[in-house]
């Protein structure tokens, strides 16, 4: 089977991990903080907080940016339910801003249409989190411009996005938005197994975030009440988690950073020659602003199927039994059951609805073989011309 996306581990990853099997720490040593400035200085962030899961980070990010009970987050429905589910973790209540049909990403006009709306209700959000689907950047710069005018904090979920650029700068560096969140899952651009990394360039921001990850304990003298304590004291000064990075994930991810920048060119070379190759089919590929480098996460196309011709179904199981590990990202959120007891229905959203109804992610990783890329090709051009 070939796979949607997979990761690709090399010799010299495997030496930085057993370099840290045969080290004094395993858990919270000196690769951890090491990834991080690494991240801040490709980024161009302030600082860098590594924790166990773009989940986690989301969460934090949340908890860091006051968000509570009474509140309200809003994302976009095409998107993993940790997007949303960020915001339940805190108590708020969660909402949708439907998507740009062409990018996939939170319309800026839709949010600014519906800002409007809440404002003449006194209801507006207090956090939005624009989600860079496949990699692409959200437009950020109109994103921000409407943070100011409606006062709302912003998130960057770039779970998909290391490695890409808007604007011509890193994204990551944070200068549209409070965090930006990275994701160090397997199949994402690069990996630590599991992983993820908040960015901020705010101090009071990065500190609320590195107590929260680790049970709200410090032995910082600055924020203890007993400051000159015995050298084992520790204090709890809140509630916090355990949603520690490893130096064992670290010394995986610095490793992989390495080669960041080769992984996300070679994605390109692959989306160009999907791009070259399925334009004579009835789909559409994946459009790209001019403002934004993609990290190709991932290379979904909209099935244009006729009425008589095969649907979505069946080209998903067709491909399936070629030995084409397609995929379907994402199931819109607020159609999930736990969201519709929540009150949400389907017909909300209608951008992201018809999107759901047409998405198909092709395999794009930097170890796929030209020949495989091919075999996916021609299947897809067997099913479609059935």
């Amino acid at each position: 089977m070939i796979p949607y996306g997979i990761q690709e581990i090399t010799k010299a990853d495997i030496e930085a991990v057993a370099k840290v099997l045969c080290s004094d720490f395993l858990t919270q040593g000196p690769v951890v903080p090491a990834f991080e400035s690494a991240i801040a200085n490709y980024t161009g962030a302030e600082y860098a907080v590594a924790v166990n899961s773009a989940t986690s980070a989301l969460h934090l990010a949340c908890l860091a940016l006051g968000l509570k009970e009474g509140d309200t987050l809003w994302t976009s429905p095409i998107t993993f339910v940790a997007s949303a589910n960020c915001a339940l973790y805190c108590g708020a209540s969660v909402d949708f801003v439907d998507i740009d049909p062409d990018t996939f990403n939170i319309s800026a006009s839709a949010l600014e249409a519906k800002l409007q709306a809440a404002s003449a209700r006194g209801r507006l959000p207090k956090i939005v989190i624009p989600v860079h689907m496949c990699g692409q950047s959200c437009d950020m710069k109109e994103i921000h411009r409407l943070s100011k005018e409606y006062g709302f904090r912003v998130i960057e979920d770039a779970s998909h996005a290391v490695g890409g650029r808007y604007s011509g700068k890193a994204i990551g560096g944070c200068h549209y938005s409070d965090i930006t969140v990275f994701s160090f899952h397997p199949v994402k651009i690069i990996t630590t197994a599991e992983g993820g990394m908040a960015l901020t360039n705010d101090p009071e921001i990065a500190q609320a975030m590195e107590l929260l990850r680790s049970h709200g304990i410090t032995r910082n003298p600055i924020l203890m009440r007993q400051p000159d304590a015995d050298p084992w004291y520790y204090e709890q000064i809140q509630l916090g988690y355990n949603y520690r990075m490893t130096d064992l994930q670290a010394a995986l991810g610095l490793s992989q950073l390495k080669r960041l920048d080769a992984y996300v060119s070679r994605r390109h070379a692959i989306a160009k020659r999907y791009n070259q190759t399925l334009g004579q089919l009835p789909l559409a590929t994946p459009w790209q602003h001019p403002d934004v480098y993609s990290s190709y996460h991932l290379y979904i196309v909209r099935l244009k199927t006729r009425a008589q011709g095969p649907q979505r179904r069946e080209v998903f199981d067709f491909m399936r039994a070629q030995g084409v590990g397609v995929n379907v990202h994402y199931i819109p959120v607020h159609t999930q059951p736990y969201f519709r007891a929540l009150g949400f229905s389907v017909g909300q959203f209608p951008e992201a609805e018809s999107y759901y109804t047409e998405a198909l992610s092709l395999p794009i990783y930097p170890s796929l073989l030209s020949e495989d890329q091919d075999h996916v090709v021609r299947s897809l051009e067997e099913v479609l011309r059935s």
